[in-house]
């Protein structure tokens, strides 16, 4: 008879979670052991929590399915909860195993002990479960599977007692419920059908699951028939775009110019998105970014089927015949010069390879990554979802693993790099297809804007420093060379480009170090310029208004 955790790694397998991300301790010894037990289970090493949790994150927004984690204890969960974090707010299935002490040992408080289920809860509120015998310990994670995998997609925490693990006696279990979303109702339908046939302006906002291909395709439908604007959420979970694909404009990230993009909006439909609202609070400033007097609908919540929810708001329009508008192929000529970082955004978008998937935490340093990969081969899109930065490099490890025959490119701020630097490791590790490019500008430069737009006072240098990398300035390149990563340093665009089309054509993790000079400064005449390079084709009426806004 199989002990506990044996029969929680054939049950985990036969499920279909095939893959776990590990940092584990003593109390998980029980579970280590079992990955021998099971050939078709994958264990990943990670050196920190949160490039576990971050990768289990990466990989299922790209394999549609969810992985494991195997975390230590609650400090070990503490470690990974923003990657959790990230995962939760971007809906991503997650099976988060924590071990914990045996379960008569629990009394004694020992020196690693802690309410683990009250932790979990701030990542998991829809799935925390103590499995408390080892002969229900195999049911507790066919719920765990289903909770995680359903509609919307959520971490479910499971938490493993020691003994629970080593105890005799577990009994594998296979049955799992599909999922079997809602379509939208025909309320919901009817009333999306009324807005569009309004005569107002119209927007569908796109979110989560909206922002594949066969659901792109039916909401360009609508908007080449009715002349609907389509508007993707600001940090999508997965994006698929580029040639041949329909162009949505996404949020912005600042609330000057995510009002200036809804100002005319007076219907917006909402499809696995919610109403805009500013990423933080301002004074004076409006949080709720929807303008006065605009009408919000919504067409398919996350627990709905978004493809069929669509598909019927298509067929209830008479739009099945039109015929959507695409984004023609288009890249950007090779850089030259001194490198900055709308350079390196423009040689991404000149190289990028057909079929590649792209991980964005750049920050600001990426601010003219959309529009110079908008034209380039298809490409998924994954961004930070949640805010909580220290997600890009663990996302790369785990889309690798998810999809072994794609190219990954990971373009990092060098800030957020630091947060999970141990990432790099796991890449060798693992002999993954990953090119990471981290922007080193030696600064926080968003919070240098950030600063300014809460309403500081003047910054004098204690405060200044807080947000300086300088003083060292990191070298990333003998970072990465120290974990096994092939690594280069470059400070000119040809040597990027050289660079980038060595890693390219090399299986295998790169590391590209790109020196650049910081985007922003935080003066506040700096802000519009910033703002209008972000989104060079906007209307002059558009640009005109948000001028008017941020005028002193």
């Amino acid at each position: 008879m199989p002990n506990g955790a044996q029969a929680l790694m054939k049950t985990l397998v036969d499920a279909g979670v095939e893959v776990c991300f590990s940092n584990p301790g003593t109390s998980e010894m029980h579970f280590v052991a079992a990955l021998d037990s099971e050939p078709r289970m994958r264990a990943v090493l990670a050196l920190f929590e949160g490039v576990a949790t971050g990768a289990a994150d990466g990989y299922a927004r790209m394999a549609d399915k969810p992985a494991a984690t195997l975390l230590h204890l609650g400090c070990g969960l503490g470690n990974g909860l923003a990657n959790l974090h990230n995962a939760r707010k971007g809906k991503v299935p997650v099976v988060n195993i924590v071990g914990d002490h045996a379960t008569y040992h629990t009394q004694y408080d020992a020196q690693l002990q802690s309410d683990i289920e009250t932790v979990a809860r701030n990542v998991s509120p829809g799935f925390v479960r103590t499995s408390t015998s080892t002969a229900e310990l195999c049911r507790d994670a066919v719920d765990a599977i289903a909770a995680a995998r359903g509609y919307p997609g959520q971490v479910a925490t499971l938490i493993l007692p020691a003994d629970v693990s080593w105890g005799e006696g577990a009994v594998a279990c296979t049955a799992l419920p599909a999922p079997n979303p809602a379509v939208a109702d025909d309320a919901a339908v009817a009333a999306a059908v009324a807005a569009v046939r309004s005569g107002r302006k119209v927007a569908l906002l796109l979110g989560g699951r909206a922002l594949r291909e066969t659901d792109l395709l039916a909401a360009a439908r609508i908007a080449a028939h009715s002349g609907v604007k389509l508007l993707a959420d600001v940090f999508p979970t997965r994006m698929q775009r580029g040639a041949g694909l329909p162009a949505v404009e996404r949020i912005a990230y600042m609330a000057e110019m995510a009002g200036v993009q809804l100002a005319e909006i007076e219907e917006l439909i909402l499809v696995d998105s919610k109403a805009p609202v500013s990423f933080f609070a301002y004074p004076g400033k409006q949080s709720y970014l929807v303008p006065d007097g605009c009408n919000v609908l919504t067409l398919a919540s996350p627990a709905q089927d978004t493809t069929a929810s669509l598909e019927k708001l298509v067929a209830a329009l008479g739009a099945g015949q039109a015929q959507p508008q695409l984004q023609s192929a288009q890249r950007p000529g090779r850089p030259r010069g001194k490198l900055t970082a709308a350079k390196v955004c423009k040689a991404v978008g000149h190289l990028l390879p057909d079929n590649s998937i792209l991980v964005d935490e750049a920050i600001t340093s990426g601010l003219m990554l959309a529009a110079m990969t908008a034209g380039a081969p298809r490409h998924d899109l994954i961004t930070l979802t949640g805010g909580a930065i220290g997600q890009g490099l663990p996302n790369a490890i785990g889309a690798a693993i998810a999809c072994p025959d794609r190219p990954v490119l990971a373009l990092i701020g060098d800030g957020t790099a630091m947060y999970t630097i141990q990432s790099l490791w796991t890449m060798a590790r693992e002999q993954l297809n990953v090119t990471s490019i981290i922007f080193n500008n030696a600064s926080y430069s968003v919070l240098n804007v950030e600063l300014e737009r809460v309403g500081a006072q003047e910054a004098g240098p204690k405060a200044k420093s807080q947000l300086d990398l300088h003083g060292p300035v990191l070298n990333f390149a003998q970072l990465a060379q120290g974990m096994g990563v092939h690594s280069v340093r470059v400070s000119s665009a040809e040597d990027l480009v050289t660079a980038m089309q060595y890693a390219l054509a090399h299986p295998g993790p790169h590391l590209i170090e790109a020196v650049v000079p910081e985007s922003l400064s935080g003066a506040k005449r700096k802000i519009l310029p910033w703002l209008l390079r972000a989104m060079p084709n906007l209307p002059q009426s558009v640009a005109s208004a948000l001028k008017r806004k941020l005028a002193p």
